[in-house]
């Protein structure tokens, strides 16, 4: 069954060359993986030891930012590798500086596995959340290398509980341990037979509460503000911005609107800015420009938003009008700010928690959208009791990081 997977995965990776030819962001995913085993052989030797970390994507690396940095403590004396699967991870995270050398997954094949793990010949391994490639898993059992599952979450509709997953079930063999998020992920995994595993709590909590100890000042962005009640829209999609800019072009209130759009691409930033009727700022364009003399400022660049979200009154994270739904909640709820989504957040346990903790209200439509934010600009003790309600909710929730360390 092996051997059939490496194939279809194989004859995937040919289509993918061709549809490179069309799609930009499949000709960064095939591109990226071109140089990958040239680098190991350049910024890895033979006699170093190391430790691999796999992420995803970028929601998965920041997630699993606190444990590189505590393992980089616990072991001084190896290399650090970072792999990525997504261009939307590695790109954004290619140059940062807590890894000796950031890549690209290669494809999971037999071949690729053998000679990836060969290269970076590492001492252990973490897999954070999810990402679960037989070939390197195979290979990681097959050579006996401490392997662990950090911040996992498992659901009954993944293939690992389905009749047909027995694939799937085996390549979870290769985990020396699993630290899971939540109860039903430590259930699912006992229904697998599965005992080396504990509940250790999601390091993204450890991650979004340091933030609070880092430098998140922004003298533009304080400029703008001009002490002002701020909005911030982090992530925003097409439907969220509908929406907002509606509430924005129809505002009477005395405020300020920060706008960070998922896509950044330039037509659709120009389109955002036509379409909003206030005097609209680019952070593209802020240079010897007056930024307190603007109601809107749309950050059409990528890394500031945790920090542009220290600034706000209120958040509204975008992505919950989509699938599977709303980004990531938990930065701006440590900074205790009152946080608005869309509909779509029952896939995201922080976010469904917040909602019922009246942190964080979802709403479904214009109506409802009007209504929070004018009823947050107006009402002090309502928008400071909800963020009350987000800070500690993040404060209460670190600890995983400490988990698995120690646990190690």
């Amino acid at each position: 069954m092996l051997f059939i997977y490496s194939k279809i995965v194989s004859i995937a990776g040919v289509l993918l060359q061709l549809i490179a030819l069309f799609v930009p962001k499949i000709k960064l995913f095939v591109t990226g993986r071109q140089d990958v085993f040239l680098t190991l052989k350049t910024k890895i030797n033979p006699n170093d030891k190391t430790i691999w970390f796999h992420a995803a994507s970028l929601g998965e690396y920041e997630q699993g930012l606190p444990v590189i940095e505590k393992i980089k403590i616990k072991y001084p004396n190896h290399k650090i590798i970072v792999s990525f699967f997504s261009p939307s991870g590695y790109e954004v995270r290619k140059n940062n500086t807590v890894a000796d050398a950031t890549v690209y997954l290669p494809l999971d094949t037999m071949k690729n596995a053998k000679k990836f793990i060969q290269l970076v010949h590492p001492d252990l391994v973490f897999f954070i959340k999810y990402e679960f490639w037989p070939n390197y898993l195979n290979e990681l059992k097959k050579q006996h290398i401490p392997t662990y599952l950090i911040s996992g979450i498992f659901r009954e509709k993944q293939a690992f509980f389905k009749w047909y997953g027995g694939f799937y079930k085996k390549a979870l063999e290769a985990f020396t341990y699993f630290f899971v998020q939540n109860e039903s992920s430590l259930q699912l995994l006992h229904q697998l037979g599965k005992q080396n595993a504990i509940i250790s709590g999601d390091t993204r909590f450890d991650r979004v509460a340091s933030i609070l100890e880092k430098d998140n000042s922004l003298d533009f962005i304080a400029a703008f503000k001009n002490e002002k009640t701020t909005i911030v829209a982090g992530s925003s999609w097409p439907k969220d911005e509908e929406l907002l800019l509606n509430f924005i072009n129809s505002s009477t209130a005395d405020c300020k609107f920060i706008i960070a759009p998922h896509n950044i691409k330039s037509e659709q930033i120009q389109l955002l800015k036509n379409n909003c009727t206030k005097k609209v700022l680019l952070f593209s364009e802020k240079e010897n420009k007056n930024s307190t003399d603007y109601e809107v400022f749309i950050i059409d660049t990528i890394g500031i938003l945790t920090k542009i979200y220290s600034y706000a009154d209120i958040a509204y994270v975008g992505g919950g009008f989509g699938h599977p739904g709303v980004h990531n909640i938990l930065e701006p709820a440590t900074f205790g700010i009152p946080i608005v989504i869309g509909p779509n957040y029952s896939h995201f346990a922080e976010a469904t928690d917040l909602v019922n903790l009246k942190g964080c209200i979802s709403i479904k439509n214009q109506e409802e959208l009007n209504f929070n934010f004018q009823n947050l600009i107006e009402d002090k003790k309502t928008r400071r009791e909800r963020g009350t309600i987000c800070a500690n909710f993040v404060q209460k929730n670190k600890g995983a990081t400490h988990q698995i360390i120690k646990n190690l």
